[in-house]
């Protein structure tokens, strides 16, 4: 007889472990941002040591190949590479056996950790809804029909309230980085960025708005949802969880200098903040998408 069981929780020494935890963390990290930090250290020494910084550029969206169809190929590869990643931590979290990966990010139809997910009002004794009617507990389409209604009513009015917090946390967060950026280039901190160096091509701006969805998935659904989840397990205070996660996400934006690393310290704290209180990640990849998305555009815009 099979004893394992679909959840993944029949062994809880080694699924259900804080070291399995913080090796969790420092492997996902170890191919993803913590990667992108330690090179980003190593990139803002090699600036330090080459010229001021205030001399020094960093930028963004290189070109791979100076033949068109080969540099989109290349692109599109590395978008897709990259978020391979962002696929192992929810495989990981699915693993724990506690439930829908993406209505525990909030990603998903529900209102997030602790609210009715897509499933709420099914009823757990399958022989229920066939002694009440055809329209009481769960049927083939996984809900009754008042409570398919309450539901879509319920994702609709989530999804709006997501994009809404986008908004506000982009125009927040925006104003905040031109002020950061600005007072950096001044006292000599910051590098200059150059956000787009993609060749000229009917491509480029769908490929930069793809550069901007890949960050916003990547950066906010591991640390909002995969690192605060297991730093959660291993028991450190939300707080902690909130000023690491930050100094983390400064940490791998050092290439373009001091000022970006406080910034994006700020932004964490912010970000940390508000995901506490709501535990959805979906309106922070919203807002970091439109954050990417204008800064890699309108400066060429602007220069055209």
């Amino acid at each position: 007889m099979i004893s394992c069981e679909v959840s993944g929780t029949s062994s809880p020494g080694r699924l259900g472990s804080p070291a399995r935890w913080r090796a969790e963390v420092l492997l996902v990290a170890g191919v993803s941002l913590g990667q992108s930090a330690v090179y980003a250290v190593v990139r803002l020494a090699d600036m330090l040591t080459r010229a001021p910084l205030k001399d020094s550029t960093a930028g963004l969206n290189h070109s791979q190949s100076t033949r068109e169809v080969f540099d989109l190929v290349y692109q599109l590869l590395g978008i897709g590479f990259t978020l391979v990643p962002v696929a192992l931590a929810l495989y990981l979290m699915w693993l724990d056996g506690q439930g829908s990966v993406l209505e525990r990010l909030g990603l998903g139809r529900g209102v997030g950790r602790g609210g009715a997910g897509p499933d709420a009002g099914c009823g757990v004794d399958p022989d229920a809804g066939r002694s009440a009617g055809p329209d009481a507990g769960c049927n083939a389409r996984g809900g009754g029909t008042a409570s398919d209604g309450v539901l879509r009513d319920g994702a609709r009015r989530a999804a709006w309230g997501d994009a809404w917090r986008a908004v506000g946390l982009f125009v927040l967060i925006g104003a905040g980085t031109l002020v950061v950026y600005a007072a950096g280039r001044a006292l000599g901190v910051t590098a200059q960025i150059s956000t787009n160096n993609l060749n000229a091509a009917w491509w480029t701006v769908p490929v930069l708005l793809l550069q901007a969805v890949k960050n916003g998935v990547l950066e906010e659904v591991l640390l909002l949802g995969f690192f605060w989840d297991r730093l959660e397990k291993l028991r450190w205070s939300p707080w902690a969880i909130i000023v690491g996660l930050a100094v983390f996400r400064g940490s791998y934006h050092l290439y373009q200098g001091f000022g970006p690393f406080i910034g994006n310290v700020l932004m964490g704290l912010i970000f940390g903040w508000l995901y506490m209180r709501r535990r959805r990640v979906m309106p922070f990849v919203g807002a970091h998408f439109l954050l990417d998305a204008v800064g890699f555009l309108v400066p060429g815009i602007l220069r055209g």
